[in-house]
């Protein structure tokens, strides 16, 4: 039964369409003017989990551009507007998409259904590391969850509960069906991502990063976070001299010459430690917190989550690590 807050969006919807098309502003513009039900998504990531579990049922629009940091996107007037005429906006939250959530916020008070998924899938805090750590975001929570593939499938799980919720007009049974197999999908990458891992030595899984998010990914294949060259959960942040002292070094001290940094951001803050270290650190380019564009080679979860960990399995065990 439709309800009367769900036919006010509908009515929203038609007449934003309406008035877009007698604009004709712009080709895409026009072309996203149709009545199917609308889910609008905040990061790339969720988009390409949302899409899976969707499938043909409704209108995916995602704001987040491949490529891009999560952290520092932003919106333009018309995207803003997308998420004011969605039936549903799924969005990461935990505080990840720092220019975005006020917007999501407006969407909430003006009546659009909204789904957190990082609140929603056990989130972690940032803990300080004894041997450097985001210290200043010591019981803050971790958004980036999306490197545990098992959280994850519960955040898929929970999309497919609320697109069929709250989006009228889907089929139910079309929505399920997408969710089972696209969990099966996820089930079948951990368990290749543990048989990978095992090929690490035990001494070995120590993690080096450009900033500190794979947190979930080392509480779940058991690695340790020796630290980040940016000490903080955010790319916003900026590292200090003692930031980086500190950080080679913890480095120096377990053995590590390997740092991970993520492809969406520059990698000269992690190859400043190749000055402090004597020049002998790997630098190793992850897609950690943006898909890529498609065709390369992270261009969807599953793909981004397989190359991550054949990068970091090839990453420690060769010369990577000294100790």
């Amino acid at each position: 039964m439709t309800t009367p807050k769900r036919t006010v969006l509908r009515l929203r919807r038609l007449l934003a369409a309406l008035i877009t098309f007698a604009c004709a502003s712009t080709a895409t513009a026009c072309a996203s003017g149709d009545d199917r039900p609308r889910v609008v998504v905040t990061t790339n990531i969720l988009g390409d989990v949302t899409r899976e579990v969707v499938g043909d049922q409704a209108d995916v629009t995602v704001l987040m551009e491949p490529g891009a940091d999560p952290h520092s996107f932003g919106l333009s007037a018309v995207q803003a507007a997308e998420l004011e005429h969605a039936d549903l906006v799924v969005f990461n939250g935990l505080g990840l998409e720092e220019n975005v959530l006020r917007h999501v916020e407006a969407a909430r008070e003006s009546g659009v259904a909204t789904f957190e998924a990082g609140g929603a899938v056990d989130p972690l805090t940032f803990r300080k590391q004894a041997d450097g750590g985001p210290e200043e975001e010591a019981g803050q929570p971790d958004p980036h969850f999306w490197t545990d593939p098992d959280r994850v499938r519960r955040a898929a799980g929970l999309i497919a509960g609320q697109v069929i919720e709250h989006v009228d007009g889907v089929d139910e049974e079309a929505v399920r069906d997408n969710a089972e197999r696209y969990d099966a999908q996820l089930a079948r990458l951990t368990t290749w991502m543990e048989k990978s891992f095992d090929r690490i030595p035990e001494n070995r899984r120590a993690l080096v990063t450009n900033h500190h998010v794979f947190g979930y990914l080392a509480d779940r294949f058991g690695f340790r976070v020796i630290g980040a060259v940016i000490p903080s959960g955010t790319t916003l942040a900026s590292p200090s001299s003692s930031d980086l002292r500190s950080l080679t070094e913890a480095m120096r001290e377990a053995g590590v010459r390997t740092v991970f940094a993520d492809s969406s951001r520059p990698t000269r803050l992690a190859e400043v430690l190749r000055t402090e270290l004597g020049g002998e650190v790997r630098v190793v380019e992850l897609h950690s917190e943006s898909l890529t564009g498609k065709g390369e080679g992270a261009d969807t979860y599953l793909r981004m989550m397989r190359a991550n960990t054949e990068a970091m399995t090839d990453g420690l065990t060769d010369a990577g690590i000294t100790g």
